[in-house]
């Protein structure tokens, strides 16, 4: 099982040096990721300040040498699939090939889309994820695109450079369990990255969900196997090592293969520099 940190996008965490202080806080410390959140806009949290992902990634990234930096996660329906394939790319060159790409359909839905003239409807988003997905890879390969689809349009388009990472950067898929449609679009990509409606963000999964959610994306993927997969499970691990110990050595039994360390999404610590570093500071957890 590999670690990683998990900050969001606002707050403290709006400033690149904040995040860039956190990630090599992580790479000195042991931990082998750093993830940021990617929200336009979180009414939840409106009066807070914001920060783009990728200009924080790259600071993280310019700051360190070792640990794997991503999204978790960008809602690829909220970009047009060529900004998004150039962000990416730049930094993965920036990184040396560092990047892991988390990938959904995001939320809430009414702030991220409908606050800016956008549709809502889920029907009509998962279209636009699962064709902008297949676009990003193509951009990705620095290739030439020709691409007519139900909603994005390519003619005669090679975006270099490509990603360092070949054939591209690892794709995870997010989404809320039970719901399976998310999970069977993740069996088809690299890594599934799933909430639960039985425990939000940094909250500890049921280990007998995460072996029936294992079942089923192993299922799905009957006949993709051949490729690298990884089943990444976040939430806030006891302080003791002996608790941590207790919470993560069921769940990667089940089949986890990452833990992402996260506050409390209603919690007074979420987008707090101080007590997160504290918590960096004081390496992953030991299994």
């Amino acid at each position: 099982m590999r670690f990683s940190v998990n900050v969001p996008d606002f707050g403290d965490f709006a400033g690149p040096r904040a995040v860039a202080t956190v990630a090599v806080a992580a790479e000195q410390a042991g931990w082998d990721g750093l993830f940021v959140w990617d929200h336009v806009l979180h009414r939840r949290h409106q009066g807070r300040p914001f920060g783009d992902p990728w200009m924080l990634l790259t600071a993280a990234a310019l700051a360190t040498s070792r640990i794997r930096l991503g999204t978790l996660l960008t809602p690829v329906p909220r970009y047009r699939p060529q900004q998004l394939a150039r962000q990416v790319a730049t930094l993965d060159q920036v990184s040396g090939g560092r990047v892991i790409f988390g990938a959904g359909l995001g939320g809430p839905v009414e702030d991220e889309y409908e606050s800016f003239g956008d549709t809502a409807a889920p029907r009509e988003l998962a279209g636009r994820l699962d064709e902008g997905l297949e676009l990003l890879a193509r951009f990705w390969s620095g290739e030439p695109v020709d691409h007519q689809g139900p909603h994005y349009t390519a003619r005669d388009v090679t975006l270099l450079p490509a990603t360092v990472q070949r054939p591209r950067p690892p794709v995870w898929i997010g989404g809320f369990w039970p719901r399976r449609a998310p999970m069977r679009r993740a069996a088809r990509w690299d890594g599934a990255a799933p909430l639960f409606e039985s425990a939000r963000h940094g909250q500890l999964p049921d280990v007998a969900e995460v072996r029936e959610l294992i079942a089923y994306v192993r299922g799905q993927r009957a006949t993709g196997g051949e490729r690298p997969f990884e089943f990444v499970l976040g939430g806030a691990t006891p302080a003791d090592p002996a608790g941590a110990r207790d919470v993560l050595g069921p769940l990667r039994d089940a089949g986890a293969t990452w833990w992402d360390e996260r506050q409390l999404a209603d919690g007074p610590d979420l987008d707090r520099l101080e007590p997160v570093l504290r918590r960096v500071e004081a390496g992953p957890p030991t299994l």
